[in-house]
């Protein structure tokens, strides 16, 4: 597919924040292989936010999947108003075939170099780009987020800060709230400063912690939106939490993850990061998680990233 031919690439990627933050690796491919394209995204207004400063991005279609047959008719109108040279499915729901696009590539008929679900999504386009490496997730900040991080960051002490994510959108994959607690007793002296962070829903569960913090803390649960929370996030040292979205923004602001999974594959889902590391419970009971098993994978990051205090 000839670079000088491929002028609008369009994307669609997929809905959940940690979903979406997944399919920026292949984001990244396609502007390093066609570096004077444009790229439209398609996305749910819930991940939208992230694709914001994407410096080669043109529009952002949102993709309402609580609008039945009637969004899907109204997305389908307002993308054949442009003519693709590509698009890239990586959700696979038949879209492409009601769009105006010279080539098309899906999920359909692809190989993934990987169980990992980003090399899941970068089989889709393997075979069509120059690359010799799946790029890093990567989420794109401007001046006011990193403003808005420095400010709320400004009052704690030192430089190193673990960022917790206590939160998650489904019961059975809540670390329980005390266990967090014993956690940061318990690693205290590796840590200057605890930063915990969610969305409006986790407010209560951040609160619950921050009442028993040894060290300085300042909570953030539902005073940033998605980009501000990825800023604070690149000021961390390191983020402990949940199998969330919130993990996978950490990784993709370059920061190491410690993940914590009952059910589910964090073979397939773990942060995209080479310093991710997670546990999952034997049982698949994510409270059956042993704090000591938590404190051995923060001591092991801590090794590899600062080995003078780790």
């Amino acid at each position: 597919m000839a670079q000088q031919n491929t002028n609008k690439i369009l994307l669609i990627t997929l809905s959940n924040v940690g979903d979406a933050v997944m399919t920026t690796p292949v984001l990244e491919a396609l502007h390093n292989t066609y570096p004077l394209a444009t790229v439209d995204i398609v996305t749910d207004a819930r991940a939208s936010r992230l694709f914001t400063h994407c410096p080669y991005g043109g529009r952002v279609v949102l993709k309402d999947k609580q609008a039945g047959w009637r969004g899907t008719v109204a997305l389908v109108r307002q993308l054949r108003s442009t003519r693709y040279d590509l698009v890239v499915d990586l959700r696979t729901d038949g879209l492409t075939l009601l769009l105006r696009a010279r080539h098309r590539l899906t999920r359909r008929g692809s190989r993934p170099l990987g169980h990992h679900a980003v090399e899941r999504h970068f089989g889709v386009i393997s075979r069509h780009i120059e690359t010799s490496s799946i790029p890093a997730a990567l989420i794109r900040l401007s001046e006011a987020e990193h403003r808005f991080a420095d400010g709320q960051l400004s009052g704690l002490p030192g430089q190193c800060w673990l960022a917790l994510g206590p939160g998650a959108r489904w019961q059975p994959k809540r670390w329980p709230v005390q266990h967090f607690r014993v956690l940061v007793n318990q690693i205290q002296g590796k840590f200057d400063a605890v930063i915990l962070l969610g969305d409006a829903t986790e407010m209560a569960v951040c609160q619950d912690i921050e009442n028993g913090l040894p060290l300085p803390g300042i909570n953030l649960a539902g005073k940033t939106d998605l980009l501000q929370a990825a800023a604070v996030l690149a000021q961390s040292q390191l983020f402990v939490g949940n199998d969330s979205g919130l993990g996978h923004m950490a990784a993709a602001t370059g920061i190491p993850t410690v993940t914590l999974f009952g059910p589910g594959d964090p073979a397939r889902y773990h942060p995209w990061h080479p310093q991710a590391r997670w546990i999952q419970s034997n049982t698949g009971n994510i409270e059956d998680i042993a704090v000591d098993a938590v404190i051995a994978e923060i001591l092991a990051v801590l090794a590899l990233v600062q080995p003078d205090i780790g």
